[in-house]
């Protein structure tokens, strides 16, 4: 149940994050569904091969590579669900960051509801 809430809440977010970014597009409420389950499937799946391989350019980086996995998993999650648009590499990272920004504010929200 605490997964399907995160998926609604990651979907709600994305929906959010599209209509206030421009050069993101998504067709529908369904396809942000599908947008946030692919983004949970390749998160677990592509983003810890990609982290591992990239550890020396990430370590060199402090860190600041980690940006550019999150930005080829959103180009990822473009490519592979129709109806989803990206337009450039820099709005994928300024999503990846809002993203991520969101999901936390409403994950805390949803934790707040829960012990009152």
């Amino acid at each position: 149940m605490k997964f399907i809430l995160r998926l609604l809440l990651s979907a709600l977010a994305v929906v959010i994050l599209s209509k206030v970014l421009p050069n993101i597009e998504v067709d529908s409420y369904l396809t942000a569904v599908i947008v946030a389950i692919a983004l949970s499937l390749l998160n677990f799946i592509v983003r810890p091969i990609m982290v591992i391989l990239t550890l020396p350019i990430t370590i060199i980086t402090f860190g600041l590579f980690l940006l550019v996995i999150n930005a080829c998993i959103i180009m990822l999650a473009d490519y592979f669900v129709p109806g989803f648009t990206v337009n450039s590499w820099l709005w994928a990272i300024i999503f990846s960051l809002l993203l991520s920004c969101l999901q936390s504010i409403l994950f805390t929200l949803l934790k707040e509801d829960k012990k009152s």
